[in-house]
């Protein structure tokens, strides 16, 4: 059976649209992990997003 694999969630994409792409991949989610995004201004680091990344497990084959 395959390895684990990370899906990121892209810019322009809802987390559904997500799920279905690893789905489509036959992969199922296990896990959520969830980075934030920062940015310097001047001499301070401010945050700025968040980037979502799911990890994927190969479906089961019956």
């Amino acid at each position: 059976m395959g390895k684990k694999q990370l899906f990121e969630v892209l810019e322009n994409e809802s987390i559904n649209d997500c799920l279905n792409r690893m789905k489509a991949q036959g992969f199922r989610p296990v896990g959520r992990i969830e980075r934030p995004i920062f940015k310097e201004e001047g001499s301070d680091i401010v945050p700025v997003g968040r980037k979502f990344l799911f990890e994927g497990k190969p479906l089961e084959k019956e």
